[in-house]
């Protein structure tokens, strides 16, 4: 009787140790939990929760965890653009949410996370994460947190469409639809604005009529013309359509700012702005020399200005020319016809 007891003592052990390790399904049903608590479906991590669903589960695990990195110490700081990114991450957590709705088995096997600096500075450091903005994938075979999968910084900085690839790539699991924003203008602001045309309207048109208004001065559309050509040659419409950041943080000098990106896969916005101002230099000159010098009398005062033009845009291509070559690796140079070789 009394060599039973020792056995009974090891089988109780047993079950209370099985008991207290959750399960993998335990384990879902808790990350499930925690995301309809959420209104945009991020879970927010501690250095709790990151023990109980990661470090102390043993691999595979039954789910990824997508993780953005945030801290609100660094939030002031413009060129970082945390609270922007934080916000595309929610959009695209809760857009996966709302197109998984009834698709219980991707809904459990990808969840969205987000870990705040000053709540979890050990977890930072399990990570091995230095610099913001960053975002980490966690994938059921990752063992070690540091061997965890990084999102690059241009899939961050373009915003949720860039982050949504990013997770089909990397985890198989579609977004299932479109990224789901709020309108621009509210219903309320809509009907504003149309009370606020339909009280005008009788004095515009009457000004319309008389031909005084502000699109009958030729100086704006001169202006316009400008604002266009700018838009067109700096790369703007490519920078809001994939939500390009104007610059980057050096991630070795957190202090030192990136404006150009070398490579041809990323624009900054800095680099758009500049291009464009040489792009503008050109075509300003070349305005001024068909529109203005033609009307100037001596001749001198035309050759002059006309050399001055041509210094102007030959400096200006040649920093275009230089900077492609610079980001692209591409070299492009002059070349003499045959027939002018003698």
């Amino acid at each position: 009787m009394a060599s039973l007891i020792p056995i009974a003592t090891l089988i109780l052990l047993a079950a209370a140790t099985s008991a207290a390790v959750p399960s993998g399904d335990d384990l879902v049903a808790e990350l499930q939990t925690l995301r309809d608590q959420s209104p945009s479906g991020v879970i927010r991590l501690n250095d709790r929760l990151v023990s109980r669903f990661l470090t102390s589960v043993d691999t595979p695990r039954p789910y990824s965890l997508l993780i953005f990195f945030d801290a609100n110490q660094l939030r002031s700081k413009a060129e970082l653009h945390l609270p922007h990114l934080h916000s595309e991450f929610s959009l695209l957590s809760a857009s996966f949410a709302a197109h998984h709705k009834e698709d219980d088995v991707s809904s459990s096997r990808l969840f969205f996370c987000d870990i705040e600096f000053g709540e979890s500075q050990q977890s930072f450091g399990l990570f091995g994460v230095s610099s913001l903005p960053h975002a980490r994938l966690v994938t059921p075979s990752t063992r070690s947190l540091r061997d965890s999968v990084s999102m690059d910084q241009s899939d961050i900085s373009r915003g949720a469409d860039s982050m949504a690839d990013f997770v089909e790539a990397k985890t198989k699991i579609s977004l299932g639809g479109p990224i789901l924003r709020p309108p621009l203008i509210s219903l309320r602001q809509v009907l504003f604005l149309l009370a606020a045309v339909l009280i005008s309207a009788p004095f515009l048109i009457r000004r319309i009529l008389e031909g005084d208004t502000f699109f009958h001065d030729r100086r704006v559309w001169m202006s316009l013309a400008l604002f266009v050509y700018f838009f067109g040659v700096s790369g703007t419409m490519h920078n809001i359509i994939r939500n390009m950041p104007m610059v980057l943080p050096d991630r070795s000098n957190p202090d030192r700012l990136i404006f150009f990106y070398q490579g041809s896969g990323m624009q900054l916005g800095a680099e758009g702005f500049a291009i464009g101002s040489l792009y503008m230099v050109v075509g300003l000159v070349l305005a001024f020399v068909t529109h203005l010098l033609v009307r100037f009398q001596n001749i001198s005062v035309q050759r002059g200005f006309m050399l001055v033009g041509m210094l102007l845009a030959y400096w200006a291509v040649s920093k275009v020319i230089y900077l492609d070559n610079w980001k692209t690796g591409y070299s492009i140079h002059a070349f003499w016809p045959k027939s002018w070789r003698g």
